[in-house]
């Protein structure tokens, strides 16, 4: 267990990191020489996702790197599809690794961010320490549940329409960014995201270029037949968070991904989607017990 004697505030650090042939934007928080977290957010959020776990966890101990990842707010942003397969977004957070000097790191995904940490932990388990993933499946259960299930291909309906071109983008962006709010505001526990919040969400998105990358990763992860490898199970010492209201994604997939996984635990909690900013308090407590177990 990671011992503290005192409690010390750290001031958020923002860095430019080089990886995997681009640079990312990161912010960074916590004592230097802390044991590793990387924080990865999913879609239409950024590095901010994370703005309620970063004090806490470093807090604790642990040195916090919660980058905007390709595609997003201030990192880089490759313009083909091509650009933002799955392998290729992992190999940038193995690139964040390097660039701390860590040969291992806890992993925290939600949402997008969830699919590239189960991507680390069956594809590149010896740089996974622990896993921690919200509100997304194992990729397995995720493809094997819209192959059979008529509800969740209902719930799934956006992944399809993005894959149009220029459309979902300027409906986006439309009325200052309504229906980007709204997937926020309209799917969370009301108050969840301050006005506030949601004009830190569209200074992000309307950095240049950013919401047509953003939207790639859902093209890449259906145009480009073969990008996967096979996906196997989970070694690794994995903790998966869930909030039971998801509007997205059915409950009873936690449960599978449960089971394909060697050690592993499966919390669930009165949240939507967007369970760490809903219960901020109960996931960073989670966190930290996984990571000290």
């Amino acid at each position: 267990m990671l011992a503290v004697k005192r409690r010390v505030h750290y001031d958020l650090e923002h860095q430019y990191v080089d990886t995997n042939g681009i640079r990312l934007h990161v912010v960074q928080c916590g004592p230097t020489d802390g044991p590793l977290v990387i924080l990865l957010h999913g879609f239409p959020e950024f590095w901010y996702a994370w703005h309620r776990q970063l004090h806490p966890l470093a807090a604790a101990g642990y040195r916090v790197w919660a980058p905007d990842q390709r595609g997003y707010n201030l990192s880089d942003k490759p313009h083909r599809v091509a650009d933002y397969r799955l392998d290729t977004l992992a190999r940038d957070v193995l690139g964040l690794l390097d660039a701390a000097g860590q040969r291992q790191a806890f992993v925290v995904g939600h949402d997008w961010g969830a699919a590239v940490a189960w991507h680390l932990a069956t594809h590149y388990p010896e740089r996974v320490r622990k896993l921690a993933v919200l509100n997304v499946p194992h990729p397995s259960v995720m493809f094997r549940t819209l192959r059979r299930s008529a509800e969740q291909l209902r719930k799934s309906w956006y992944i399809f329409f993005f894959q149009l071109p220029w459309l979902p983008e300027w409906l986006v962006r439309r009325n200052n960014w309504a229906a980007g709010r709204q997937a926020l505001a309209g799917t969370s526990r009301r108050g969840t995201f301050s006005t506030a919040d949601l004009a830190e969400y569209v200074a992000a998105w309307r950095q240049p270029g950013a919401m047509r990358s953003m939207i790639n990763w859902y093209r890449a992860a259906v145009r480009t037949p073969g990008q996967l490898p096979a996906v196997g199970r989970v070694t690794v010492p994995t903790q998966i968070i869930w909030g039971v209201k998801d509007a997205f994604l059915k409950r009873d997939m936690a449960e599978q991904s449960l089971l394909l996984c060697d050690q592993a635990q499966l919390t669930y909690l009165p949240a939507s989607h967007w369970v760490q900013h809903e219960e901020a308090d109960a996931v960073t407590a989670l966190l930290l017990r996984t990571f000290a177990v």
